[in-house]
């Protein structure tokens, strides 16, 4: 037989569980807003912007690889990089203004690869215009790998975008005093920000996952975003076959003007 419950009796038990339910879901949400944003990473989160710079400078140094990409803005021009980048070399591809040419490091020794068109503009000073090289010579260097001769003017300038060590030194540096700045994501990786100058001395986001390594950073005054990535993740660098390889003599093609 089925018991009758006074209205009465049945209002308290009604009360009573509301009461409990809402206590419950307040515990909830509680529990959600003093959650640690940190839980689950490598920590980094939890120092402060000058440990957190330091800790990513570190973890670059100490890597025998990186790939970087983006844009890099200077007094010669915009650049677009994609290299990989390792103690003894690098290669990749640089597009400026002009050109498109790949570059290839073993060592002390620089290849680079154009078409006809970047010698015929004379293009070897790393985009910048210095007239027309001879149109035989230009078609010979047509897509073949030419030995960057270590007297040749250019030599510097153009190893420079293969120096993994260069280009980090150069681009992992914060201008002003550094501040902490929010979570986010670099792809599908959590990172912290850490800024310079309030964000007018560049911005860098630290991998919270794994080693703090430097994921993006975003050059100040507008100086380009380069992302940086397969951080210890090793790969060959193989000198061209012969037939592919033009050594052009003591410097690179330019006109008489």
């Amino acid at each position: 037989m089925t018991s009758f419950v006074p209205p009465v009796r049945a209002r308290r038990r009604t009360a009573s569980l509301a009461v409990v339910l809402c206590a419950g879901l307040t515990a909830a949400l509680t529990a959600c807003g003093d959650e640690d944003p940190d839980k689950g990473t490598n920590g980094v989160g939890r120092l402060d912007a000058p440990q957190i710079e330091k800790k990513a400078q570190t973890a670059a140094a100490s890597s025998g690889t990186v790939r970087l990409a983006g844009t890099l803005v200077s007094k010669g021009g915009t650049y677009k990089l994609d290299m990989r980048l390792k103690d003894k070399g690098g290669a990749g591809s640089v597009t400026s203004k002009n050109s498109t040419f790949e570059l290839l490091r073993i060592g002390d020794v620089l290849y680079l690869k154009a078409d006809a068109g970047f010698w015929s503009r004379g293009d070897t000073g790393a985009g910048k215009k210095t007239g027309d090289a001879d149109g035989a010579a230009a078609e010979k260097l047509n897509d073949k790998y030419v030995k960057v001769p270590e007297d040749d003017p250019t030599y510097k300038q153009l190893r420079g975008f293969t120096d993994k060590k260069v280009l980090l030194d150069g681009l992992l540096k914060l201008n002003g005093e550094v501040g902490k700045g929010d979570r986010g994501k670099v792809g599908e990786v959590r990172t912290i920000r850490v800024t310079g100058g309030e964000g007018e001395g560049g911005t860098l986001d630290v991998s919270l996952e794994g080693k703090p390594y430097p994921l993006r950073f975003a050059r100040a005054g507008g100086g380009g975003v380069v992302t940086l990535a397969d951080w210890g993740k090793d790969f060959a660098l193989k000198a061209p076959a012969e037939d592919d390889t033009v050594d052009y003599g003591q410097q690179l093609p330019k006109s008489s003007s």
